[in-house]
């Protein structure tokens, strides 16, 4: 028998020492509840420390990511003019402009209806403003806590050196170069938002290009569904806010409160920003009224205010909005006031649209009508019968 053909001579496998009960293995000291939670504590610190590295980053080119998105919003608004346009033979170019320039007419209009009708009425309204403010501070006087002259002379002279001091003229170049960004982000997003209009699909599908299967679908979806929320939101708000406007509008045309178109653009305008901005509206309409007509009247307007948010919040926005844009109050509310610290005005305006929309893509996750598995309604249990005595109880 050669060497290469002798059968091995069999091996003795030692099993491991057992280990005594209740030690733990390296395995096991993150697998049990406190491992778990270690586990998911540092998973939600890389992501929170992910989502502040991203604001940080958005924060730092906010002159092309304001205008980046102002247009996206703008292009789902007002891309279904553009492909009705085109779909009736109107080259790409000349819909894209047609729509365009309707966009500006209307705001154009807009303002100058509001200009007209402010500076038609600022005499009547400077005066009542004047004997309002005077009536005041005769009222004002008669409180036991009435400021005297002197500390009324010495909050002038104080406002008057704050006027003349050099942080004032700091602050009045940085509200120079406050407006240069404006008109600069301005003409930015109207830019992007012909190329969005005349180009959108294409670009998106460029976008797409390095996806497959799932993947694609999956993209193609998340980008369907923003388009759709985006566009839904505002064009549902639009719908609602000139609703209240007319209403309101009316309203304050009968009474004759002084400004009753201003106000009635305002009350567009801020309807934009839900909850908040339906109150600051009303209020602000009730204060011209109380200056200018007296308590009953703004009385009136406050019941006006009341009556038409109610008819928005129980008819309106259900039927004008639809089920895309479903967000709890509460989420309304937190979301407002995270936006408003992150991104001031912008961020108010911003911050209902972009999480409609980040839930919208939840939803459609893993198909049409499947939302991410986190995300579905889990089922209940059948609950267990009562007796008797207990379902009477």
């Amino acid at each position: 028998m050669s060497l290469f053909s002798r059968r091995p001579e069999p091996r003795t496998v030692v099993a491991p020492a057992a280990l005594p009960p209740g030690a733990d293995t390296p395995r096991s000291l993150w697998s049990d509840g406190f491992g778990r939670l270690a586990v998911r504590a540092v998973q939600i610190i890389v992501v929170v420390v992910l989502v502040a590295g991203l604001i940080w980053g958005i924060q730092q080119v906010t002159l092309v990511i304001i205008p980046l998105i102002l247009a996206l919003i703008f292009a789902s608004a007002f891309g279904p003019v553009t492909m009705w346009l085109r779909r009736k033979g109107v080259p790409a170019v000349v819909a894209t402009l047609l729509t365009l320039l309707a966009v500006v007419a209307v705001l154009g209009a807009l303002g100058w209806l509001v200009v007209n009708a402010v500076v038609d009425q600022w005499d009547y309204l400077s005066a009542q403003a004047v004997e309002g403010f005077e009536t005041a501070q005769d009222w004002y006087h008669t409180l036991p806590f009435a400021l005297s002259p002197d500390q009324v002379n010495q909050a002038i002279s104080g406002i008057q050196d704050f006027v003349t001091s050099a942080q004032f003229g700091t602050g009045a170049l940085a509200g120079v170069s406050a407006v240069a960004s404006f008109v600069t982000g301005f003409v930015l997003m109207v830019v992007i938002l012909f190329f969005f209009l005349k180009d959108g699909p294409r670009m998106w599908e460029f976008v797409l290009r390095p996806f497959r299967g799932a993947d694609y679908d999956r993209a193609r979806r998340i980008g369907d569904k923003t388009v759709t929320v985006l566009g839904s939101y505002v064009r549902g708000t639009a719908s609602v806010a000139a609703v209240d406007a007319i209403g309101i509008g009316i309203g304050l045309a009968i009474l004759q409160v002084p400004l009753a178109l201003p106000l009635a653009v305002l009350v567009f305008m801020l309807a934009f920003i839900p909850i908040v901005g339906a109150v600051t509206a009303g209020i602000l309409a009730a204060l011209v009224a109380l200056v200018t007509n007296g308590w009953v009247v703004a009385l009136i307007v406050v019941g006006i205010v009341v009556l038409v948010n109610q008819l928005e919040g129980n008819f309106l926005q259900p039927v004008l909005m639809g089920r895309s844009m479903k967000l709890h109050s509460f989420v309304v509310l937190v979301v407002l006031a995270g936006g408003t610290a992150i991104g001031g005005i912008l961020g108010t305006l911003l911050a209902v649209p972009l999480t409609a929309v980040v839930w919208g893509i939840v939803t459609v996750w893993n198909g049409p009508d499947k939302p991410a598995e986190w995300a579905r309604k889990k089922k209940r249990s059948n609950p267990v019968p009562l007796s008797g005595d207990e379902s009477k109880a």
